[in-house]
């Protein structure tokens, strides 16, 4: 078999080397260019890696070609689901420009799509480290920040009280002689760090998400405590004896509870903790020393709740209304959230939502008295057992106030030991919401002093369940000397008579006709229920196609006049003037019922771009309610390849007359590469189209607000009690909080309301991407955020306001690294950025 390697000429000297060298490079390079203008991303890319590989001075030069070629073939190799190809060409890229911000923020957010958000919070926290002015990748840090770092570490670790009570009780099994301690689900480390302080022989810690493992790392390192503790990246259920720890431990610590308790596995990993890492119990009246016993850190819990009456909760979780701007929502569709859902559905999702039910907005009433639910005693390993295999527990609880039953709210009491508690109730000053139980399917929800809640109480698929709630007027008797609990307000349901008895006059409505069940997100149920959202676009879309009618009708005229001139006139007297319909695209996120709306205002093809079949099947449903015919909806993204494609025309020969575009997401950000859709969607508009909202205004003020300062930040060593964590998770801090409510915030406005942004999507010689604004002090104290929100604009006189009491949206407030002290009078000047999809707002000093 021949030789294949190329044989050195006779007589060839290095510089003919180099001159072949440079041959080829020249070559590659020519190749390179005629296959990017081919379109051949894959093979350009590979004569790139061949220059660069043969002549690495010439980086510079073809660095922003290089770049192009790579993002180019990455799509398409994206396209075609070769994940390890795409993610071998970034790292072969990455070896040629290690110091690359533009190359790490791409294979970051490559790696952020796949699902990987650790490992892409690491490409973005490298690029904004090589050039901290690169805003797409401060802005995909910070997205990436809340996913890795969720905010409440640092409301929990600004938390003086719980840092306090959980360090005393550790601090008292250790003294009695737990020398041996695993903290499960450590964090930042904290709690293993008040055992080492305590005393403790061995501390081992484990913790499942990276980011969390190599914080704890750093923040034990700094605290001098790494040779004490032996951190473990794992989950709890996955450590072995003596694999990973040498011994069967004394004392078990965590605080991985939700806010229904059991949300974040604490009965799985205790009765494995149990079984497998713990010693075994001290028995009941056993003395001895502690060492030789297991026990845990929480003791017991106690879950208590009430139900209330809350505006806020109803409609975010029920829709209210009938009628939703002409439109009759049918009987046979049931709209549910999430939280209502069953627990035989595909899906496990929480039944419940949190609150800060001190801060909601409207507040809440009270229409019971707070009554136990349920006891657990976490060092009983065959309670712990039982809690996923019992039966339901019936509960029923007298009405002490009228009132509309939205929810059963619940929270609990950690007994960590003995002598320490902590409460997580709505009374309390503390970092904990409360769990949310929403009620529905109720024919009245109005109930009345004598009626009785009643409820089933389980725990099952690791979460604590409130289902079937229901109400029993005072005619209902019930046997009230078998009690649930302790609580003498508590009642049971006895035997199968009483039942039956009690579910005959349950004020439950479940009627045959329900066909439909429909399951939106709470926000999406905030917004069917916004009737000035609906009116408002009912009225702005009608005023643009009343406008737009004559032209139609002109249209249809030239064209009845040229099928006269072609098939003469007696033919086409018999023909009616069919105008064309007026093409309406809708692609706001979620469920949106204006493309119905739409098709009431005349003759109006209307598309939506809603996703999930269920939603399709709702809206059809909806359609069919108000008598329109089955084709005059369309769902747009049957008729797109891919959603990247969704604005275009609706046929090759038509443009639209009116596109509804989504501007702000619900947590009160812009929503992404906005003005990029803008710009598609106005070279899509016939002539006088118009886009939904036509033009969007940004409004800020200047307020003072502790509550936002220890929601951002861990505020200095003091609140954790001397350790140094703060400068470890504050890395992780961003500085735009989002899902706030304005209206129930705890802050003192320093400034009135001022124009920070103008984003025009009809004009966009208008906007302007930097401004200064000039806000005046009328109040004096320290400015620590920014908290902003939009007046949306469908035309110059239709307005929305994101920050409505009405509105489904929350808006968001950039928190200032340092409080900035103002006096009354003063001016502070504002400078305003709008990046592609980021705003910052900075203070000018």
């Amino acid at each position: 078999m021949p030789n294949s390697r190329p044989r050195p000429r006779r007589g060839a000297r290095s510089g003919g080397g180099a001159a072949g060298r440079e041959e080829l490079v020249s070559r590659s390079l020519q190749s390179a260019e005629h296959c990017l203008g081919a379109q051949d991303f894959g093979t350009a890319y590979a004569h790139y890696l061949l220059v660069l590989s043969l002549a690495p001075e010439l980086k510079d030069d073809v660095k922003e070609t290089f770049q192009y070629t790579l993002f180019r073939w990455a799509e398409e190799l994206d396209s075609l689901s070769r994940t390890q190809d795409l993610l071998g060409c970034y790292e072969q890229a990455l070896e040629l420009f290690p110091d690359d911000e533009v190359i790490c923020n791409s294979m970051g957010e490559h790696l952020f799509r796949m699902g990987f958000r650790d490992e892409a919070a690491g490409y973005f926290h490298k690029a904004v480290k090589l050039n901290p002015e690169f805003n797409d990748a401060k802005e995909n840090f910070y997205r990436v920040a809340n996913w890795l770092v969720e905010r409440w570490h640092f409301i929990m670790l600004n938390d003086t009280k719980r840092n306090t009570v959980y360090n005393a009780a550790i601090q008292n099994a250790v003294s009695l002689g737990s020398q041996s301690v695993l903290d499960i689900g450590a964090g930042t480390g904290i709690l293993s760090m008040f055992a080492k302080k305590a005393g403790a022989r061995s501390v081992y810690a484990c913790e499942l998400s990276k980011t969390m493992y190599e914080l704890a790392c750093d923040v034990v390192a700094a605290n001098k405590m790494e040779a004490g503790i032996k951190l473990l990246h794992m989950k709890s259920l996955d450590i072995e004896i003596p694999k990973h720890i040498p011994e069967r431990v004394s004392l078990v610590v965590t605080e991985t509870v939700d806010a229904g308790l059991f949300g974040e596995g604490i009965v799985e990993s205790l009765i494995h903790a149990w079984e497998h890492l713990l010693l075994q119990p001290k028995s009941r009246g056993e003395h001895g020393n502690c060492e030789k016993y297991g026990k845990v850190i929480p003791a017991s819990a106690v879950i208590f709740g009430m139900a209330v009456e809350c505006a806020e909760i109803r409609r975010h979780h029920r829709v209210g209304t009938k009628n939703v701007a002409g439109i009759c929502l049918p009987t046979n569709v049931k709209f549910q959230s999430p939280a209502c859902s069953s627990v035989d559905t595909e899906e496990t999702v929480e039944p419940y939502t949190t609150e800060k039910m001190s801060r909601v907005p409207g507040g809440y009433l009270a229409l019971t008295e707070c009554f136990e639910i349920m006891r657990v005693d976490f060092n009983n390993l065959q309670e712990l057992k039982s809690l996923a295999t019992k039966k339901p527990g019936k509960i029923g609880i007298p009405v002490i106030k009228e009132g509309i039953l939205d929810a059963v709210v619940v929270w609990f009491v950690l007994q960590l030991d003995d002598e320490h508690s902590l409460s997580t109730s709505p009374n309390e000053e503390t970092c904990w919401e409360q769990a949310v139980y929403p009620a529905h399917d109720l024919a009245d929800y109005r109930i009345k002093r004598g009626d009785h809640v009643m409820m089933e109480v389980s725990c099952q698929d690791c979460y604590l369940r409130i289902q079937n709630i229901s109400v029993f007027g005072p005619e209902c008797e019930l046997d009230t000397g078998k009690n649930f609990t302790k609580n003498k307000d508590l009642l049971t349901l006895g035997s199968e008579a009483e039942l039956c008895s009690a579910l005959a006059n349950l004020q439950t409505s479940k009627p045959d006709s329900v066909e439909q069940t429909c399951v939106l997100e709470s926000t999406e149920i905030a917004l069917l229920n916004n009737s000035v959202y609906h009116e408002g676009f009912k009225m702005a879309m009608k005023k643009v196609l009343s406008s737009l009618t004559p032209e139609k009708l002109c249209q249809a005229m030239d064209t009845q006049c040229q099928n006269e001139m072609s098939c003469g006139s007696e033919e086409s007297n018999s023909q009616e003037i069919v105008p064309e319909p007026f093409y309406v695209l809708d692609v706001s996120e979620g469920f949106s019922i204006l493309p119905i709306i739409a098709g009431t205002l005349g003759q109006v093809k209307p598309y939506s771009s809603v996703e999930k079949d269920q939603h399709r099947i709702t809206l059809d449903l909806i359609s069919e309610a108000n008598h329109f015919p089955k084709e005059t909806l369309e769902f747009w993204l049957r008729h797109v390849e891919d959603e990247s494609s969704v604005l275009q025309r609706p046929k090759s020969d038509k443009l639209w007359s009116i596109i509804i575009l989504d501007v702000i997401e619900p947590s009160g950000l812009i929503q992404q590469e906005i003005m990029e859709k803008a710009a598609i969607s106005r070279c899509l508009l016939q002539s006088g189209g118009k886009i939904f909202p036509q033009y969007v205004l940004m409004f800020g003020l200047l307020v003072e607000s502790q509550t936002l300062v220890e929601e951002n930040a861990v505020q200095g060593t003091e609140r954790t009690l001397g350790l140094n964590i703060a400068p470890f998770i504050n890395q992780f801090q961003v500085p735009i909080r989002v899902f706030l409510d304005l209206s129930s915030l705890p802050c003192i406005p320093l400034s009135k309301p001022v124009e920070l942004l103008r984003l025009d999507l009809m004009t966009p010689y208008l906007n302007t991407s930097n401004r200064e604004v000039k806000v005046h002090i009328c109040k004096s104290g320290q400015v620590t955020a920014i908290p902003f929100w939009y007046h949306m604009y469908l035309d110059d006189e239709i307005r929305l306001d994101t920050s409505g009491e009405a509105s489904h949206w929350k808006q968001a407030a950039v928190v200032l690294e340092n409080p900035i002290q103002v006096e009354m009078g003063e001016e502070l000047v504002l400078s305003v950025q709008h990046h592609k999809s980021s705003v910052s707002i900075t203070v000018k000093q």
